[in-house]
């Protein structure tokens, strides 16, 4: 075969790859682990039974030690999403940023005055590497108590990221690049968006379509920047990058020629078409690396400090609420679709509370 042949296969290649990440949902990853693949194929066969006969008997039935290894395996899953996650930040520092820190970024509140305070503390490469971030916001959280004027009470989560802090002035105006992921609930929910194609569902439904970017942001990378124009300018160095075989390398990666540069899905323009009412402003794209789904968005500062000044609980909580709106709305059309949900927190998260119920289904647990 020739170079240009190997060239076109490659490239042949790639374009499959990106064809089959465009048809999977945003946890598709969930299929590298094979117990995770079959624990969800067990699921969509059982729905996809449900659905045609709505009237039959049907028994779900598992194996404490077998939901015991699904754990593990989704435990690895987000493991291995977050390093992913780190390696492309530590990529964007290298192609744009030059010498930078890491710093743990947790927004912790009181329980009984509802006060927001910010911890931040320097982070160590291996801590990044070693802990999830949902634990390193909760690992921070368990070393304070706070005094509320009468009492010393346990601060509560309400978000936690990793920023990567530029140590020195650079060409880009990059002041910052943050990285985070959902919470463990949040991705089991995305377990049932993938059973039910909820993805594939809302593009359908006009009535949903609006929403549907609410579930397309698992792994997350913000880029901060001066103003509008450096946002345009990053963005079209984005869609240029490109990284050698030794770049990949010095983050931990192998060469793959999927890994080499990031693969557009979808760009919403927000600096030059705002439709937001907030005045939100952001280039917003969802790109593949590396056969995996990641939201990227480069945002000017004024904009981020608005945003970050903003981020109480409550305005966290009805942010929350605005990304579950879709899945209650689905769920009123498909109740099957809500107890999925029941069935997979009860699954994972609550194995010793009774089982969730739904109409011709028994689910039994064995030893």
């Amino acid at each position: 075969m020739s170079e240009t042949d190997a060239d076109a296969a490659v490239a042949n290649q790639s374009a499959i790859l990106d064809y089959e990440v465009r048809q999977r949902s945003p946890l598709w990853m969930v299929s590298q682990e094979p117990l995770l693949n079959d624990l969800v194929a067990y699921l969509s066969k059982v729905r996809e039974e449900l659905e045609r006969n709505p009237h039959r008997n049907c028994e779900l039935a598992f194996s404490r030690a077998h939901l015991k290894q699904c754990r593990a395996a989704f435990d690895r899953m987000i493991r291995k999403g977050e390093e992913g996650l780190h390696r492309l930040c530590e990529l964007f520092c290298n192609s744009f940023v030059g010498q930078y820190q890491l710093q743990s970024v947790v927004f912790g509140e009181t329980p009984t005055t509802h006060e927001r305070f910010t911890l931040t503390q320097i982070l160590s490469r291996h801590d990044l590497y070693s802990t999830i971030d949902l634990d390193l916001g909760n690992r921070q959280l368990r070393k304070l108590r706070y005094f509320d004027g009468h009492t010393w009470v346990s601060p509560i989560l309400v978000a936690n990221m990793v920023e990567y802090q530029p140590t020195q002035p650079n060409s880009y105006g990059v002041h910052k690049i943050i990285s985070r992921i959902k919470a463990e609930e949040e991705l089991w929910n995305k377990v049932v968006d993938e059973i039910f194609g909820l993805d594939s569902l809302v593009t359908r439904d006009k009535e949903l379509r609006h929403l549907s970017y609410y579930v397309k942001d698992v792994f997350g990378v913000k880029i901060v920047v001066g103003n509008p124009e450096e946002v345009l300018k990053l963005h079209q160095e984005l869609e240029r990058l490109s990284w050698s075989s030794n770049e990949l390398q010095a983050v931990g990666e192998s060469s793959n020629p999927s890994m080499t540069g990031l693969s557009f899905v979808e760009t919403k323009d927000y600096i030059r078409n705002v439709e937001k009412n907030s005045g939100w402003e952001a280039m917003k794209s969802v790109v593949t690396w590396g056969g995996r789904m990641f939201e990227v968005q480069v945002q000017p500062l004024s904009n981020f400090w608005r945003e970050r000044e903003h981020l109480t609980r409550e305005s966290h909580a009805g942010f929350k609420s605005r990304r579950e709106e879709i899945r209650l709305q689905v769920a009123e059309q498909i109740p099957l679709f809500r107890f999925y949900q029941s069935l997979l927190r009860w699954l994972i998260q609550l194995p010793d509370s009774p089982a969730p119920t739904f109409p011709g289904v028994s689910v039994v647990v064995t030893e």
